[in-house]
């Protein structure tokens, strides 16, 4: 698992005070009980953390599952030229 996605989870657990194992990738957000304001809080978290802004509207990003959600993001931060991208494993 790539560096970036762990961080992800990391903070997709944090954010919506979740147990990290429960954060997995084929866990959906409703499954988890993340709460739109929480999806806003992380994604808030994770523009912080990779020094990145996403996009206000972008039909790419998939935030129903926690799986779409990494997905997307990875896309987005490799695509940003985040340093750690030679990490990422296909």
């Amino acid at each position: 698992m790539s560096t970036i996605r762990n961080q992800i989870l990391a903070i997709i657990a944090k954010e919506a005070h979740v147990e990290p194992e429960r954060v997995t990738l084929d866990a959906s957000l409703q499954d988890l009980a993340v709460s739109s304001l929480e999806i806003l809080e992380i994604l808030f978290a994770i523009e912080e953390h990779f020094n990145i802004t996403l996009p206000d509207r972008d039909p790419s990003f998939e935030t129903t599952s926690v799986g779409g959600l990494v997905k997307a993001l990875e896309r987005f931060v490799l695509d940003s030229g985040f340093p750690d991208a030679s990490a990422v494993a296909a």
